[in-house]
């Protein structure tokens, strides 16, 4: 029996020098999973896109723009933070490149433009003739995740209002003041990677709002459907399902999501008969798919953590983290969930899973319904010490559809249902400030978020973050949508107050210069008041003097009135 295992042992050995020693362009992680199980799946990263002068690498980038979706060129006009519209990230892989790669036997699973890789499965000697190919600079395993938790509880009866079951954690959020001025998420593209979406549910369906899918791709079986098929898992989509209905659900009455009147992108990334059901190669090809079909958003409840550790979470490593890097660079605005693996009192301990460490994605917490930490809500920091979870919403009996019956509701719990919630905010907020970039979102949710508003700061032990997000505030902070908190604005100098009210002079009706809310003469009164005691609020104008203009300018005002 000894002797057995000193054989294996040196076989294993053998094994991992054949791979190591003479190919160090072999991932150490990569090796050992090949040794241990003869086969993997693993990223293929290439050195270059294939073309070999600058005159042709500059072409191709500008053609790009002719050819690509017109939403997305328009989103990236207005939010892209890169330079330019297009990069070599967004051209197509070498096709020689990856036609040699299927040459060594390996199989191709998906190919990713934005890290210039392809993914496979192969064996130890095919990963050895990989690596020996000139264009190829790196193998790594596929990352993968704990898949996802789909359990369900029963509802308490829900509130008789137009929410129903949804109006409490709506309400929490704040979301509900967003809805009441008319933004509901309409004309906002919003995109999910999950499991699958059962669409037959009642609240998918009311006469006359049905769900609105500008695009969906399947990349568990490459095909364009997204509902369940013939052979799927029992469960394949009941976790997407959850997700979606937070977002999308409108059953007035009964339940109404976050973002009711968006349009969605759907990606089904995620195999639950596969030993690994949530492999970071789909996540993404999703990524990629929803942003070059003109998505404004992403949402996630998904995390990899499988052969990374904390130290790999800093924003730069791991390859969900890059691509999510990536989208938000595009002016994506991107959600994912923090994970359900717990916190500590520690500030120095962390139990993120990656896309959380990315450095533009909201990272999502969970509370219950009275504002409460979950116990299982996963803590920070990332590992170069940025806060994260960044946000919390309810994950503790979230109401959601039911997968499991068209006419029936019910409750679930993790972060991978207040991601969501949030998501449905991000959405709502997106209709109403169009010109905000992805930084200006995350700082308007930041300020007015409740421990950050609470305390001044977000929490020291990087569970809370900045706090439970307050969708209302965040919107009414922002009166001028210049993205800039207005307490900012008026404190940088960069506007006046000169009511002394919080909000800009630029929001305000100025002519009602003694600010008692009524145009009457009594204006008149305190304007020539203003005036001449030299009162920069005088200036009305705007133009940085004093003078008869002001005059004009102030009787102009008065006569047309405030709306």
């Amino acid at each position: 029996m000894k002797h057995a295992r000193i054989i294996a042992l040196a076989a294993l050995a053998l094994a991992h020098a054949a791979l190591a020693g003479p190919q160090p362009k072999i991932h150490p992680a990569l090796t050992r999973m090949l040794a241990e199980h003869g086969t993997a799946k693993a990223w293929v990263f290439l050195t270059d896109k294939g073309l070999r002068t600058p005159a042709g690498h500059a072409a191709a980038i500008a053609a790009l723009e002719s050819t690509y979706d017109a939403r997305a060129v328009s989103r990236r006009r207005a939010r892209r933070t890169d330079p330019g519209l297009f990069d070599d990230r967004d051209l197509p892989l070498a096709s020689g490149y990856v036609e040699g790669v299927r040459a060594t036997g390996a199989r191709v699973r998906r190919q990713s433009r934005w890290v210039n890789a392809v993914s496979v499965e192969l064996t130890p000697e095919q990963a050895r003739r990989l690596a020996a190919l000139p264009f190829v600079r790196a193998l790594q395993p596929i990352r993968t995740g704990p898949g996802p938790d789909s359990t369900r509880h029963a509802l308490p009866p829900h509130a008789e209002d137009f929410y129903g079951y949804a109006s409490e954690q709506l309400t929490q959020m704040n979301l509900v003041a967003v809805h009441d001025q008319g933004f509901t998420g309409q004309g906002v593209v919003v995109g999910i990677l999950d499991t699958g979406f059962v669409r037959t549910h009642e609240a998918f369906h009311e006469p006359g709002h049905e769900l609105g899918i500008v695009a969906e791709w399947d990349f568990v079986k490459d095909d364009p459907n997204t509902a369940p098929e013939p052979g799927d898992n029992p469960d394949q989509h009941v976790h997407g399902t959850l997700i979606l209905g937070t977002q999308a659900g409108y059953r007035p009455g009964t339940y109404v999501g976050g973002a009711y009147d968006a349009t969605f992108i759907l990606c089904k990334t995620e195999d639950l008969d596969s030993e690994t059901p949530v492999e970071e190669d789909n996540y993404v090809a999703g990524l990629e798919f929803i942003e070059s079909h003109g998505g404004d958003m992403a949402t996630a409840s998904l995390i990899y953590i499988d052969w990374y550790t904390q130290a790999d979470l800093n924003g730069l490593t791991a390859v969900t983290t890059i691509g999510v890097n990536t989208a938000t660079a595009n002016g994506v605005y991107c959600v994912n969930a923090a994970g359900n693996a717990g916190h500590d009192e520690n500030p120095a301990t962390s139990a993120l899973g990656a896309p959380a460490d990315a450095f533009r994605v909201l990272t999502i917490g969970a509370v219950a319904g009275d504002g409460a930490i979950a116990g299982f809500s996963s803590d920070g920091p990332t590992a170069d010490g940025r806060t994260k979870p960044e946000l919390l919403a309810r994950g503790v009996d979230t109401a959601t559809v039911n997968p499991g019956d068209d006419h029936g509701y019910t409750g679930a719990s993790g972060t991978s249902l207040s991601t969501p919630l949030v998501a449905g905010c991000v959405a709502s907020l997106i209709q109403a400030r169009p010109t905000w970039t992805v930084d200006q979102m995350r700082t308007m949710l930041f300020a007015t978020a409740g421990d950050q508003v609470a305390a001044g700061h977000p929490d020291p032990l990087f569970v809370r973050g900045y706090g439970l997000i307050n969708a209302g505030l965040a919107l009414s902070s922002d009166c001028n949508a210049n993205g800039t908190p207005d307490a900012l604005d008026i404190s940088g100098g960069a506007s006046r107050d000169c009511n002394g009210n919080g909000r800009p002079d630029e929001c305000e009706c100025r002519p009602d210069f003694n600010g008692d809310g009524v145009l009457d003469l009594a204006d008149f009164g305190a304007f020539q008041t203003g005036f001449a005691l030299a009162n920069p609020c005088a200036d009305f104008n705007n133009d940085g003097a004093l003078n008869l203009a002001d005059f004009g300018a102030f009787q102009t005002g008065f006569a047309l009135g405030c709306n």
